[in-house]
């Protein structure tokens, strides 16, 4: 996905029209503003993001169209840094950054907290039926001790002589493992990119390693962006016009060293990944998706070898029938819900079901509404998710419902009822974003999904968390915007302490990363 298959891809260059083929940024952004229904029709595509563009055209209807009399307003507001439109390719370069500084005033150490991300984004229409997107993202981090302590917990494992494990270098969501930054810091790299072909119009191709998202919900209890972004290939068909279909398979990886030493060259334990998402829309404003996301065996610290055949098989449920009892696949079954009341009032909803097992059963029941009061950019969202101790674990821990040691579904894991509130309002450029998390857990433990097992005690607390930002926002098309935010954390346990937060920055905002945990 690097700048060498650009290269080639314009060399190929020829005479057609250009495509706009491109997946809308997986920012939490642009889905309140694609469910805001500001397009001329009602999104009722089944809720696998990120969306495609040629489907939903948002970036037109968000765009901010107030004339700009010079060239660096223009870029400011309206257009990447760089945008070359030829007559066969449209290529848009932009960087992107996350600078920021804050304290947290319930931390003992009084630490200066910081982040300072440099990257870059590149994406492309070629030809008449082909895009393509390609970034980096380099960081140094400071965060509060509640997101450290975690961060680290989920560290890759090395193995030691004794068949024990030590547990190195923490993990970020979204954003993958590290190195030390300074005593207290983190450093990191990631990168993603990913090319889409649509031989037709009902159906497009893609293969990369961006982020994923199944439901209209701030959570999801499928599949979401919370952990590390991993190689897929997917296939989305609308097989008539009340059916679609998504094919997806992907490698992923327990940072679990294998034993052979304990040298950094030495690989890490991988797994199949399968999603086989089938949605049916009855009506324009109503779209009901059965959802099938296996984890395949594919060895373990000794032996490497291919998942199963059935591994490909595009018909639900009955791989993990067929296989039951074999050590091959686990199997999360599950439900995705959407009905459009109104021009601008959603419902949704999720419930799986783990393995056949009907003593792993979570839900989430949710509700966006827009423009209230007569606001025009103004949106209340209401969730509540349900997800009992043990969800996404399995006997074989191997194929627990996680990647890069992070969960793959609800960034907190599970073993807890979740109470959501968010609402953000937007006049001339400036918003603000509020939004509290209530938890209230049990038997939880945020580590309860890694293959090696420990023994960390359950615990039954009530977490609060609470999140203003005001700021700026210049450019929609990349989301950059100045922001003012104060974040506060509490919990009944004792040995935690309170986080009471206060940061500023400038943040070009294409992904999410989740710290309301």
């Amino acid at each position: 996905m690097g700048r060498h298959f650009v290269l080639i891809l314009l060399l190929l260059l020829c005479r057609q029209s250009i495509a706009q083929q491109n997946w809308l940024p997986i920012n939490s952004f642009y889905k309140d503003q694609l469910l805001a229904n500001k397009l001329d029709q009602t999104y009722n595509e089944g809720s696998f993001y990120p969306a495609n563009e040629s489907v939903a055209n948002l970036i037109p209807a968000i765009l901010d169209s107030t004339p700009q009399y010079y060239t660096i307003t223009h870029i400011l507001y309206q257009k990447h840094l760089f945008e070359i439109n030829g007559k066969d390719a449209f290529i848009t370069i932009s960087p992107t950054v996350n600078i920021s500084y804050g304290k947290d005033f319930g931390d003992t150490n009084r630490r200066n907290l910081l982040h300072n991300t440099r990257g870059v984004i590149v994406e492309g229409d070629l030809f008449k039926k082909f895009s393509f997107s390609t970034s980096f993202y380099e960081n140094q981090a400071r965060f509060s001790p509640y997101e450290t302590n975690y961060y680290e917990s989920v560290g890759e494992h090395y193995p030691n002589a004794d068949t024990t494990y030590n547990v190195q270098n923490a993990v970020i969501p979204g954003a993958g493992r590290t190195k030390p930054f300074k005593d207290d810091g983190f450093d990191y790299a990631y990168a993603t990119g990913y090319f889409v072909y649509a031989p037709i119009n009902l159906l497009h191709i893609s293969a990369g390693n961006n982020p994923q998202f199944i439901g209209d919900g701030h959570r999801s209890l499928l599949l979401s962006d919370n952990s590390y972004s991993a190689p897929y290939f997917r296939v989305d068909w609308n097989l008539t016009t009340n059916f679609n279909f998504t094919y997806y398979r992907s490698r992923q990886i327990n940072l679990l060293r294998r034993s052979a030493t304990s040298s950094a060259e030495v690989y890490y334990e991988t797994k199949g990944y399968s999603v086989n998402y089938f949605t049916f829309k009855p009506t324009k404003k109503t779209s009901i998706s059965l959802f099938e996301g296996s984890i395949w065996n594919r060895g373990d610290d000794s032996i490497s070898r291919f998942s199963h055949p059935l591994y490909f098989n595009p018909l639900p449920i009955a791989s993990g029938i067929i296989l039951k009892g074999q050590d091959e696949v686990t199997t999360l079954l599950g439900l995705n819900l959407s009905h459009q009341l109104a021009d601008k009032h959603r419902l949704y909803g999720q419930v799986i079901l783990n393995d056949f097992d009907g003593s792993k059963v979570g839900y989430q029941i949710g509700y966006r509404g827009y423009n209230f009061f007569g606001l025009k950019d103004f949106m209340l969202q209401l969730e509540h998710n349900g997800i009992p101790r043990g969800v996404y674990e399995t006997s074989n821990r191997r194929r627990n419902y996680a990647h890069f040691n992070l969960p793959l579904a609800h960034s907190k894991g599970s073993g807890f009822n979740e109470f959501i509130l968010r609402t953000n309002y937007e006049i001339q450029n400036f918003y603000i974003d509020v939004s509290s998390v209530l938890y209230l857990t049990k038997d939880y433990s945020a580590i309860s999904h890694l293959v090696i097992e420990n023994d960390e005690g359950a615990s039954n607390e009530t977490i609060f968390y609470q999140k203003i930002e005001l700021g700026y926002r210049f450019n929609r098309k990349i989301n950059l915007k100045t922001f003012v935010a104060y974040r506060f954390r509490s919990t009944t346990d004792s040995f935690t302490q309170t986080a009471n937060i206060i940061e500023f920055g400038l943040q070009t905002a294409l992904t999410n990363h989740y710290n309301d945990f």
